[in-house]
């Protein structure tokens, strides 16, 4: 495949309708938003993060490829550098969180603040100037991280250096560390400081696992969509399925793993400014949501993804890769939404038409950059092992 090679016809499809999607469920929203603000606010909030986040998950996921290798990602690569390059694009919707400050985090209201000895505590860090210059912040590493990365793939494919390998393995190792960095703090600018008197030091880890897994899963998706396309009905293999499904068993076991640590260690000490988290979580209706993504989320997709039968057949995967994306959303939702609603079980429409408008939107911006670029990587010296 060379660089002006057209897209598959799937792909601009792809394109197409979701942006139609995205574009007319975004006006539902709105219209929502008219009628009650604070409701739009919120689930806007988690459909933006879980978005963002399968951004987040790529650029991650690529990052680990540069610096590990992998039959994998080199089949991936072109989908993840396009999910990495949709960062920088998403500092535009982060502008309605920013709208929304008031409506999200008490610590914004002087009235809580004048009563709250263990906010005041934190102003230093939650006040409104310094979320500003710390989300700006972040979109800066993310979109340095992703031009370099793109830019000097684009470079290996025009000019074959091979010296291009291992640049881009340089900056993935510092740039790896620094995502995790960036991650943890904006889950927690967002995320926890929707309940600013909690706190837990393994919670942005959490997300940084469950983006990656999101992100996968995506992939997925999209091979098994083209893959009856060139260059990818050449090109894919059971094989390449199979390594996807192993990383994801990887990330769901993770995933699984620092949830349940969390829990462990919050509910065993039983300390009053922990336990109110998962107390708001799993009674009033939240507990059915918190069985849901221990069975869904966990024990299903890891007895699944066991299965060597699964794990190879692409149509297979990529199914449970679509449910693996929906129960991320409810992951999302549960996060949330209790730190609004503690008393009683909730969901408002918006809840489910905000995912699905920035749902339509980032797969519309993800399509359009990914047929920006050759889907197969060109004069990779790991070519030859591939085809």
């Amino acid at each position: 495949m060379t660089p002006t090679t057209t897209a598959p016809t799937d792909l601009n499809r792809l394109q197409t309708r979701c942006l139609l999607v995205g574009v007319v469920v975004s006006i539902l929203c709105i219209m929502g938003g008219v009628f009650n603000a604070d409701q739009f606010f919120r689930s806007y909030l988690f459909a933006f993060v879980f978005w963002l986040g399968v951004g987040s998950g790529c650029l991650a996921a690529l990052m680990l490829y540069h610096l590990v290798g992998g039959n994998w990602g080199f089949i991936s690569r072109r989908l993840l550098e396009a999910g990495a390059r949709t960062l920088p694009f998403m500092a535009v919707l982060a502008i309605p969180v920013l709208i929304g400050m008031h409506s999200l985090y008490r610590w914004t209201n002087p009235e809580v603040l004048a009563h709250d000895s263990v906010i005041q505590g934190k102003t230093w860090y939650l006040n409104v100037p310094f979320f500003i210059g710390r989300m700006v912040l972040y979109f800066v590493v993310w979109g340095i991280l992703a031009y370099r990365l793109s830019s000097w793939s684009a470079e290996q494919d025009r000019t074959g250096d091979p010296g291009i390998k291992e640049r881009l393995k340089s900056i993935s190792g510092p740039g790896l560390l620094a995502h995790c960095f960036v991650i943890t703090f904006s889950i927690i600018d967002w995320i926890m400081s929707l309940q600013p008197d909690w706190f837990s030091t393994i919670f942005g880890m959490i997300f940084i696992v469950g983006q990656v897994l999101s992100a996968l899963s995506l992939v997925v998706i999209i091979l098994m969509m083209l893959s009856d396309q060139p260059p990818f009905a050449a090109a894919l293999k059971p094989q390449h399925f199979h390594d996807l499904g192993n990383l994801m068993l990887t990330f769901v076991i993770l995933w699984a793993y620092t949830s349940f640590s969390q829990f462990l260690l919050i509910w065993s000490g039983n300390l009053q400014d922990e336990n109110p988290w998962y107390l708001r979580r799993l009674y009033h209706g939240w507990g059915y949501i918190a069985v849901l993504l221990v069975v869904f989320h966990f024990a299903l997709p890891f007895l699944v993804l066991l299965t060597r039968y699964v794990k190879r057949n692409g149509r297979l995967l990529a199914m449970l890769s679509a449910a693996i994306i929906v129960i991320r959303i409810v992951d999302l939702y549960w996060n949330v939404e209790p730190a609004f609603h503690a008393d009683y079980f909730f969901f408002h429409w918006l809840d489910l038409a905000a995912p699905i408008a920035l749902g339509g939107l980032w797969l519309a911006l993800f399509a359009w950059q990914l047929k920006s670029r050759p889907l197969i990587p060109l004069h990779d010296d790991r070519i030859e092992d591939k085809y």
